[in-house]
C-alpha cells in the first residue's frame, strides 16, 4: 500500500476513505440547507430572482402595481427549487462512493474547490435529469407557471416592446443546481479550513499533514 506523502504515514486507502467521509457529511449537510422552507428563498447567495433578460419584465411590472405579481413568480420559483433539491443527496452519495483513489487524492492535493469541481463534473447531468420533472411539477403545483405566464402576459400586452417567453422551467433547474453547488462549496471550504469541521482523526491527517 503506497503511503501518501506528507500526510503523517497514511495510506492512499486511508486518505481516500478520509475525503469520502468529508464529502458525504458535506454534501448531505449542504443539501438538508437548500432543501428545507426557505432554503432558497431566504438565502440571499443563493436565491433565484427573476431571469436577467427578464428583469425588464419584473421592473416594468412592478412600476405599473403588479408587483405581487413578479413576488409570487420569485418566490414560487424557489420553492420549486427546493423541492427538487431533496433529490439532490443521493446522487451526491452516489457519486462520492464511486470515487476512486487517485480522484480522492486529486481532491485532497487540489485546490479549495476541487471536491465541489469533481462533484460537478459528475453529477451535473443526472441532477438535470432528476431536477427537469421535480421542477416542472413543482412549479405547477406552487402556479407558478401561472404566475409567471401572467406577469409575462402582463408585460407582453405594454405596447410597442420586445415580447418574451423565457422556458421558466430550464432556468428554475440551472438556478438551483448553482446555489446547491454553492452550498457545497461553502461546505468543502469550511471542511479544509476549520479543524472542528474535520469528523475524524483520518480527516484531520489528511486536512493537517497535507
Amino acid at each position: 500500500t503506497k503511503m501518501l506523502t506528507g500526510c503523517s504515514g497514511l495510506s492512499q486507502e486511508d486518505a481516500a476513505k478520509g475525503i469520502k467521509e468529508a464529502l458525504i457529511n458535506g454534501v448531505t449537510k449542504g443539501s438538508d440547507i437548500v432543501s428545507k422552507l426557505d432554503g432558497y428563498y431566504k438565502n440571499p447567495a443563493i436565491t433565484i430572482p427573476f431571469p436577467s433578460e427578464a428583469k425588464k419584465v419584473e421592473s416594468t411590472l412592478r412600476s405599473i402595481g403588479m408587483g405581487k405579481q413578479a413576488d409570487d413568480a420569485i418566490l414560487s420559483m424557489n420553492r420549486a427549487a427546493e423541492d427538487a433539491a431533496v433529490g439532490a443527496k443521493d446522487i451526491f452519495i452516489d457519486a462520492v462512493k464511486q470515487m476512486s483513489i487517485q480522484d480522492a487524492l486529486s481532491i485532497i492535493k487540489g485546490d479549495t474547490s476541487a471536491a465541489t469541481n469533481f462533484l460537478k463534473r459528475t453529477t451535473s447531468t443526472k441532477l438535470t435529469e432528476k431536477f427537469t420533472p421535480v421542477i416542472k411539477t413543482s412549479l405547477d403545483k406552487v402556479n407558478a407557471t401561472k404566475y409567471w405566464e401572467t406577469a409575462i402576459n402582463g408585460y407582453n400586452k405594454i405596447p410597442f416592446i420586445s415580447k418574451m417567453n423565457p422556458d421558466l422551467t430550464a432556468y428554475v433547474t440551472q438556478k438551483a443546481m448553482d446555489g446547491l453547488f454553492t452550498m457545497i462549496a461553502k461546505e468543502e471550504g469550511s471542511i479544509r479550513r476549520d479543524p472542528l469541521a474535520r469528523t475524524s482523526e483520518i480527516l484531520r491527517k489528511v486536512f493537517g499533514g497535507k
